[in-house]
């Protein structure tokens, strides 16, 4: 088994972004506590405070997929999407390049 490995990124709506950083920061806590969750490592945008970037690892495909199915990641998105830009974040998952 080889961790999963991914990053978020979603743009708050105008007014937002402070909503959305104490929403974030009330999700890693939540994420963390997962027993397969390895990193959740969370970012505004320094020279464009309204947009967010989460890097996230997980021991293997099982611990995300069970990362995904919890209520706290759908009780995270339910309050995210009236927050961003589209009405939610762009996963993206990463290939660690070998040595």
């Amino acid at each position: 088994m080889s961790p999963t490995h991914l990053y978020a990124e979603f743009r708050a709506v105008p007014g937002a972004g402070d909503a959305v950083a104490s929403l974030v920061a009330g999700y890693r806590r939540d994420v963390t506590a997962e027993p397969g969750n390895v990193r959740f490592d969370a970012h505004r945008l320094r020279d464009e405070w309204d947009r967010f970037f989460v890097y996230e690892e997980y021991s293997d495909d099982a611990a995300f997929e069970a990362h995904v199915a919890s209520a706290h990641c759908a009780r995270f998105n339910e309050e995210l999407a009236p927050l961003v830009v589209g009405g939610g974040s762009t996963l993206t998952r990463l290939e660690p390049v070998p040595a």
